[in-house]
């Protein structure tokens, strides 16, 4: 081997041998960089702050369940409310109009009309009128309860002054009648009015019965007995007695003033003028002959029947003429109309004031269209 190939081996082996020692410190230091850099470690953009509060407190989870008792003394903030004490200050003012249905609710039920307070507040009204709430206000105020609104009761609604009456003669009043049913069946039958009054006392009797083949069927029986007076009829008793029904009986006055009933619990103060079903026709031919100008404005009375007592309003319809088995006679037409709540028919009357204002026809229409017609046939004074 000459020494120049010795040389030149030696330099090749020293420059793979400084190549190598380079590489693998190029290999040793990259590596090592990458190493030495934790991910904990690269910057947030700065306009991120939100991230790099969640790296800090990412390896911190322990600290999150010594957080729940920290958030009690929040509460404490509730309790604000407190500090606005001084507010019930006001309660010495008079309260607003507002809260008063509560003060009305914390008073006693029973000094109040017997009734009860509702048991949740809530529960009582909200909204009422001035005229609702008067009465409570003059209890807070003077502590003494209003007036029973049951003393407003009376009739069902007021009843216009007495009218001027002149009591017919007594007399007995014949009808015939005629009846339509809703289903257009027709029937035929006679009807008597027995008036007879003296000595300041009267009696009076109704009774109606219709026709079936050869045979007359009582229908109703009505009596009514009383005194009279400057005013008219004065009813004590009255009776009535229907078909297939039992006897009823309605009293007037009496010991305790008032308009009772067999057939109901029911009872009214006694009025002036008050009349029963059977009465109510003499009272108005009375009415008629006192002076006929009274039916002008409409006449009102108010009448005990067999099992309630409500305000009859007649209205003056207008003069008319009609045919009868005595002949054409001119009359005074009156109606009461159907009155919602307490009657659902109609009925009309026509008086004869030629005849002592006696009702010489008289129609009741039914709600549900049946029509019966009672048409004087005969009068006769008994007097």
């Amino acid at each position: 081997m000459t020494i120049a190939s010795f040389l030149s081996r030696r330099r090749r082996a020293l420059l793979i041998g400084t190549a190598t020692v380079l590489l693998h410190v190029l290999a040793i230091d990259f590596v090592g960089a990458r190493i030495g850099r934790s991910p904990l470690h690269v910057p947030a953009p700065a306009d991120d702050p939100l991230t790099i509060v969640a790296l800090l407190h990412a390896p911190a989870p322990v600290a999150a369940p010594a957080a729940p008792p920290q958030p009690k003394p929040a509460p404490k903030p509730a309790q604000k409310p407190a500090q606005v004490r001084p507010r019930p200050a006001p309660k010495a003012v008079p309260p607003p109009p507002a809260p008063l249905p509560e003060a009305t609710a914390g008073v006693d039920a029973g000094t109040v009309d017997g009734a009860e307070a509702p048991a949740d507040p809530a529960a009582a009204p909200v909204q009422a009128s001035a005229a609702e709430m008067a009465p409570a206000v003059e209890l807070a105020a003077s502590g003494t309860p209003p007036e029973p609104p049951v003393a407003q009761a009376a009739p069902a609604e007021p009843v216009k002054p007495a009218l001027k009456a002149s009591l017919p003669p007594s007399a007995e009043l014949n009808f015939d009648v005629a009846r339509t049913d809703r289903d257009g069946g027709t029937w035929s039958g006679v009807s008597s009015i027995a008036w007879k009054q003296a000595g300041g006392a009267y009696t009076l009797s109704m009774e109606a019965s219709v026709s079936v083949l050869v045979a007359r069927v009582n229908l109703v029986l009505l009596t009514s007995e009383g005194t009279l007076g400057p005013g008219g009829i004065i009813p004590r008793t009255t009776t009535e007695k229907r078909r297939g029904k039992s006897q009823t009986a309605t009293h007037f006055g009496g010991p305790d003033g008032k308009i009772t009933f067999s057939a109901s619990e029911r009872s009214y103060p006694m009025v002036a003028g008050a009349q029963d079903k059977a009465s109510f026709l003499m009272q108005l031919a009375a009415i008629g002959r006192a002076d006929s100008a009274q039916f002008a404005s409409g006449v009102e009375l108010f009448v005990g029947e067999e099992k309630d007592a409500n305000p009859f309003g007649f209205v003056l319809v207008g003069q008319e003429d009609i045919d009868t088995r005595m002949g054409r006679m001119a009359t005074w037409h009156l109606a009461r109309p159907p009155r919602p709540g307490a009657y659902n028919s109609r009925l009309d009357i026509w008086l004869a004031p030629a005849h002592n204002w006696y009702p010489v026809q008289i129609r009741n229409t039914e709600s549900n269209g049946s029509v019966t017609t009672q048409t004087i046939r005969k009068i006769h004074l008994t007097d």
